[in-house]
């Protein structure tokens, strides 16, 4: 396995469902090399408990590599205008 992504949709309801999604370096019989299934805990997971597969995909495009997304904090607008203030 290359990489593991997660997602998440909204459903009609307004609530969001994570999914996580698995990049293999190699394809199965049919061409595909991604799979789509639903989150699981930690717990899950160590309990052995079996994925629920959504789908299949494949990769139709690359630029030959995936980086790992990182998070970027947002300076918030009352940071920087504090100084400003006479008291």
């Amino acid at each position: 396995m290359s990489a593991l992504g997660t997602i998440s949709i909204k459903t009609n309801d307004g609530v969001y469902k994570n999914y996580t999604l698995s990049i293999s370096d190699k394809t199965n019989e049919y061409g595909q090399n991604i799979s789509m299934f639903e989150e699981q805990t930690k717990e899950q997971r160590e309990a052995g408990e079996p994925r629920k597969y959504v789908g299949n995909g494949k990769v139709f495009w690359t630029d030959g590599s995936v980086s790992v997304a990182e998070k970027v904090e947002k300076e918030t607008a009352s940071a920087s205008t504090d100084a400003d203030l006479p008291f």
